[in-house]
């Protein structure tokens, strides 16, 4: 039984879904206050989140980065707010994905399989794989990036795509498979979803002294060209 904790201020599609939600056996809670929804996250333990922007007190961006202040746990946006700046902004704060209203429960229900699958699920034991190459070490317990004595911490999505590319150093990872790696399906995600993890573990790799080793390739995808004692400044 997973426990979803859904916050959204629309009382009819809160109850829509989270009647669907339970009927598939999820453990369903709502915030009884929404000015002390950040304490009943911390109360509820959620396994996953689900989140509007537009809300009383505190709006979903300010919420979003306060979970992650304290928890790992996915967060699934919910939002009417279609603009590209949005997805951006809540994919910076630490949202794992974002679906655009309206939606229909199927496509909602497919997000969150996947989530759960990748997370607690058939695809977790991935989680713990650390992966080098030289003094590029990528620590699967602490999510950090380490080049020399310099290290940067990463989102979970960033590892996966990270790794992915260390795993393939020097060949091209097609767009399609670095989603399916950390979405599972990557039917109903945004390309621009992709676009803003990989631009920030670029900076990242930067800021540790790594220069500009990932190349990008229209028709093929992503490169990590990384070579053992090559100056990659």
């Amino acid at each position: 039984m997973h426990k979803i904790m859904l916050i959204e201020d629309d009382p009819q599609l809160s109850e829509i879904i989270q009647e669907n939600l339970e009927r598939y056996g999820y453990v369903v809670a709502q915030p009884k206050s929404f000015a002390n929804v950040v304490e009943e996250f911390v109360n509820f333990q959620p396994d996953l989140v689900l989140l509007d922007i537009n809300l009383p007190y505190y709006d979903g961006y300010y919420l979003c980065r306060s979970f992650r202040q304290k928890s790992n746990v996915p967060i699934i946006i919910i939002s009417a707010r279609s603009q590209e700046m949005d997805q951006i902004m809540a994919i910076e704060l630490g949202a794992d994905d974002y679906i655009t209203k309206p939606f229909t429960f199927d496509i909602l229900h497919s997000k969150i399989k996947a989530t759960v699958r990748r997370v607690y699920g058939e695809y977790a034991f991935k989680e713990n794989q650390n992966t080098s190459i030289g003094e590029l070490y990528i620590d699967s317990q602490t999510l950090t990036i380490t080049y020399g004595e310099k290290s940067k911490e990463l989102s979970k999505n960033e590892y996966k795509l990270l790794r992915k590319l260390m795993e393939n150093n020097n060949a091209y990872v097609t767009r399609e498979q670095l989603m399916e790696e950390v979405w599972d399906s990557f039917t109903f995600v945004d390309d621009n979803t992709l676009t803003v993890n990989i631009t920030r573990i670029k900076q990242k790799l930067v800021e540790i002294g790594v220069g500009q080793v990932i190349k990008t390739k229209r028709g093929l995808g992503y490169m990590l060209q990384y070579s053992v004692g090559m100056n990659n400044d």
